[in-house]
């Protein structure tokens, strides 16, 4: 990744928060569809989905 740094997590203070991208309905790419904390007691992230910004969802692994 080379000497990228990350911001830290504003609510744990322990983890970097690390960009997520993703690919929308029609294939379209999707940069920094979320950012989450890598500190697995933690889990803390931000998210958009259809525009709206949340945040503090839990994080789930997805098997599509």
């Amino acid at each position: 990744m080379g000497d990228q740094r990350f911001p830290k997590c504003l609510k744990c203070e322990a983890g970097p928060l690390v960009p997520l991208s993703d690919y929308g309905r029609e294939g379209a790419s999707i940069r920094y569809k979320a950012w989450v904390c890598v500190n697995p007691d933690c889990g803390f992230n931000i998210r958009i989905d259809n525009g709206d910004i949340s945040f503090g969802k839990s994080v789930e692994q997805s098997f599509k």
